[in-house]
């Protein structure tokens, strides 16, 4: 059964990833920060100065829930706890999106820290669909599955990534997140084109879109390798993509993504500012 209390919706402005060191930050100056996005694995708790914060900035802001552990790809059937505490987490916190990741993290008692990429084939979305199936069941709400970054390809796939998240989608009701950054990690690693993926990728099943740093690396040929760290500014060639789907999309919420090497918060007010330039040309 569907949550009767309605959503109140992600702003069609910018987010951040809330770190407690910017609590103070965010009450006093938010600036271009309209939204706020949390880890759903840490406010799993009863209580506490986590608790308490995520409270006082639910009365100011709309929250995204983003899960990092519910392994939507992997083989198992979906951690009946793991569920029960999520849906705890969302009936008191009634955030305005919740979103979760294309990819496997657990295999037998096993969890790995890992996002792990899976093979694009008929059984795969089979399993996947009946995963968020029960996922929306348990949470009485729509989620938005998001697309991955990856290194390589499976032999194994029977059809390509944006065909299978359409998929998905059509069979789920589910939404779709649409990172722009694992779009351009993924390309280069792959040497395929960003643009023509974002071209076919259903973009009105989009309701929240994903900014975030990567650190490049070089493979054992010596061509580019980008690993996606979240740990830095977003570069130029991924505001360039971003620019162009937000072009063909329209705007959606946006979010910058900083969790590693957290910076002061006039950071990332910046890089929120950024995309917020973007976005308002549509806007206005």
């Amino acid at each position: 059964m569907l949550d009767s209390r309605p959503a109140p919706g992600l702003p069609l402005s910018t987010g951040i990833g809330f770190k407690a060191t910017h609590f103070a930050d965010l009450m006093n100056d938010p600036g271009p920060v309209g939204w706020l996005e949390i880890h759903a694995e840490n406010y799993m708790g009863e209580g506490g100065r986590p608790i308490a914060q995520l409270r006082a900035l639910a009365e100011r802001f709309p929250i995204s829930v983003h899960g990092v552990g519910l392994s939507i790809g992997g083989e198992a059937a979906l951690d009946e706890d793991h569920l029960a505490r999520l849906k705890h987490l969302c009936d008191w916190l009634n955030p305005a999106s919740f979103s979760e990741h294309l990819a496997w993290s657990t295999h037998g008692a096993h969890f790995l820290n890992d996002l792990l990429p899976l093979p694009y084939t008929a059984a795969t979305l089979t399993r996947i669909c009946d995963h968020i199936d029960r996922l929306q069941e348990v949470l009485g709400r729509r989620m938005l599955l998001e697309n991955p970054s990856t290194y390589l390809a499976f032999e194994e796939s029977e059809m390509d990534e944006v065909d299978f998240l359409s998929r998905i989608a059509r069979r789920t009701g589910c939404g779709l997140l649409l990172d722009v950054n694992n779009v351009f990690v993924s390309a280069t690693n792959q040497t395929w084109d960003p643009r023509a993926y974002i071209d076919a990728f259903p973009l009105a099943h989009v309701g929240e879109i994903h900014l975030g740093g990567h650190d490049e690396e070089e493979d054992e040929h010596g061509a580019p390798l980008l690993i996606d760290s979240h740990g830095r500014e977003v570069v130029d060639p991924v505001w360039a993509l971003y620019a162009y789907t937000i072009g063909h999309a329209g705007p959606r919420a946006t979010l910058i993504e900083w969790d590693t090497d957290v910076p002061e918060f006039p950071v990332l007010r910046a890089e929120a500012a950024r995309a917020a330039g973007i976005l308002s040309p549509v806007e206005g």
